[in-house]
Order: C-alpha cells, then sequence, then structure tokens
C-alpha cells in the first residue's frame, strides 16, 4: 500500500511533540532545567482536584447516609487518589531511571494495587456496612475526577507549555 502525502507525520515526529533538550549544539540554555520535572508536573493540578471533591464527597455522602455515608464516600476518594499518586511516582521514578523500567513497574503496581484493593473491597462487602454505597460512588467520582483533570491539564498547560518549546 503507497503512502499518502496527504497523511499528517506520526505525533512522535511531530515539532509539537519533541521535547526541547538543551545541548551545546543548540545553545537553548534552560530548557532542559525546565523539562526536567515534566513527569510530575500534572500533580499540583489532580492533587488539586482530589482534594476538592473529597470534601464535596464527604459532605453529600454525610448528608445522604450520616456518618458511614462521610467516611465510605472520602475512603473511596481517598483510596482512587491514593492508588493513582502511587502509581504515578512509581512510574515516574522508573523513567527517571531508564524508559524500558515504566512497562515493567507500571503493570507490577497496577498487579499489586488491585490485589490489594480487591482483597479490601471483598472484605468491606462482607461486612454489611452501611458506607458501602457511598464507598463505591466514591471510587467512581474519584476515578472521573482525577482523569478529568488529567486531561484538562493535558489539554491545557501541557500543549501550551509544548506550543511555546516549540517556538525559535
Amino acid at each position: 500500500m503507497a503512502e499518502s502525502a496527504d497523511r499528517p507525520a506520526p505525533v512522535a515526529e511531530r515539532p509539537e511533540t519533541v521535547r526541547a533538550v538543551s545541548t551545546p549544539e543548540t545553545g537553548k540554555a534552560g530548557a532542559a532545567e525546565s523539562d526536567r520535572h515534566w513527569r510530575l508536573a500534572h500533580l499540583p493540578v489532580v492533587l488539586g482536584a482530589s482534594l476538592g471533591l473529597l470534601v464535596l464527597a464527604t459532605l453529600i455522602g454525610g448528608l445522604v447516609r450520616g456518618g458511614a455515608g462521610a467516611a465510605g464516600a472520602a475512603a473511596g476518594v481517598g483510596l482512587v487518589t491514593v492508588s493513582y499518586l502511587s502509581s504515578t511516582l512509581v512510574i515516574a521514578w522508573a523513567d527517571s531511571v531508564h524508559s524500558s523500567l515504566v512497562l515493567p513497574f507500571g503493570v507490577a503496581m497496577y498487579v499489586a494495587k488491585f490485589g490489594v484493593i480487591g482483597v479490601v473491597m471483598a472484605g468491606v462487602a462482607d461486612s454489611g456496612w452501611a458506607g458501602l454505597a457511598p464507598f463505591g460512588w466514591g471510587v467512581v467520582v474519584g476515578v472521573i475526577a482525577w482523569t478529568g483533570a488529567n486531561i484538562w491539564w493535558v489539554t491545557t498547560v501541557h500543549q501550551a507549555r509544548l506550543r511555546r518549546a516549540a517556538q525559535p
């Protein structure tokens, strides 16, 4: 099959996706320094969204199901936040050591987290705890908030940084 001239360049080859790196040849002093912490740059946004949701979910859980509802909703949001944060930190560390470590450490974190979460959830489900439904809803909205905050950060803040880095 012949390649079409109308086809856009692969994402990795587009100028807006190439990270600026400071080298003696390019003379872009400071570009690598500003890029150094990109792996964790999104954390203030997603943690802020999670904190705001934690407060809101606790209030709603408390209004709907009392103390058990407040605790359940808070635990659900907290579980998602701790889970995603731990993955982010481990994967960022692995990438900082060598990019070939990202997949094995990412998969290992996934297996470990969901093994522990599965055991805890099975134990909580069998207990008859009144906060179980708010806990489940806390998990659902926690995932939506963390994912949504990441999407917002990538499509606004990160894209603006890439455009600025690509400018001469």
